[in-house]
């Protein structure tokens, strides 16, 4: 036995802990979830084995296809407001203000808040006749109540602040982050030569920060897609089933029609739709890199 051999075998003791958990609690239930993909399922016990019914379903499915197109105008909405957002904030953290650190707390203190605060919260803010948008209208002299959790449009709005407000402290750490990774004499040179501060954004900031924008994008879309917790808490799905996203529909299939064989279905779609998304950016980005 050679001497790297036995320097990998010694490691085993160290991984199979983690390793017997992480098929426990990960790989299993993926498994499981194939499996109960392909059966009439309840929450008490497996009925029967019914093949791609569930599949076949799902295609024909109006509601999952609505929740779906949901999730879709949410993620467009959402990420680039919140990835445009956070690298705003990260440039305003990261000049030499007096009090840069209040800022920076305060940019990033809502993202270790719960998502039931955020959503109270945003819910006192928008409510009809008594919230505080509501109030602070009627203060300038606009006496029409505006009804922003029961439009559509507007329940939307509501939902993407309260995202933005929620999440965009954790994208302005990745940039900030980057920001100061950038080496100084880049800038020190460019000005030199004349640059303005324009200029250095175009042609040095944004440029080495390409890399943490791609993974940036790629987290925020997976994450967008996941949206759930704070549309239950804000509209419910609603108004009807205007904002119902597709992680509420799985949710309401398993747990409230008693089918976990079509959620687990529904399920499997969503994660390989997130998959060839995961896939395309990563095409596109060495693509670009190539083409650099």
């Amino acid at each position: 036995m050679s001497k790297q051999l036995k320097k990998d075998l010694s490691a085993i003791p160290f991984i199979l802990p983690f390793f017997i958990v992480y098929v426990i609690f990960v790989v299993y239930p993926m498994i499981q979830g194939v499996w109960m993909s392909l059966h009439r399922w309840t929450i008490v016990r497996k009925v029967r084995y019914i093949g791609l019914d569930n599949y076949r379903d799902m295609l024909q499915d109006p509601y999952f296809w609505a929740a779906l197109r949901n999730t879709t105008y949410f993620v467009v909405l959402s990420t680039p407001t919140i990835i445009i957002a956070g690298l705003l904030l990260a440039l305003i953290s990261n000049q030499n203000l007096r009090g840069k650190t209040f800022f920076r707390l305060s940019f990033f203190m809502p993202n270790i808040l719960s998502v039931a605060v955020i959503s109270t919260i945003m819910v006192f803010v928008f409510r009809a006749y008594s919230g505080l948008i509501s109030t602070l209208l009627k203060d300038i002299g606009i006496q029409q109540e505006i009804f922003w959790l029961g439009d559509p449009d507007l329940a939307w709005v509501v939902i993407v602040v309260a995202t933005l407000w929620w999440t965009v402290g954790f994208n302005m750490v990745l940039f900030l982050a980057a920001l100061q990774d950038i080496p100084a004499h880049l800038y020190e040179a460019a000005s030199i030569d004349g640059a303005s501060s324009r200029q250095m954004f175009w042609y040095i900031t944004l440029p080495l920060l390409k890399p943490i924008i791609w993974v940036v994008t790629m987290l925020q879309i997976i994450a967008s897609y996941k949206v759930f917790a704070q549309i239950w808490l804000i509209t419910r799905g609603g108004p009807g089933a205007a904002t119902r996203p597709i992680i509420q529909y799985i949710y309401e299939v398993g747990f409230r029609q008693n089918d976990l064989g079509y959620a687990a279905t529904m399920s499997y779609a969503l994660f390989l739709i997130l998959m060839i998304l995961t896939l395309v950016q990563m095409r596109v980005r060495r693509w670009g890199e190539t083409e650099l």
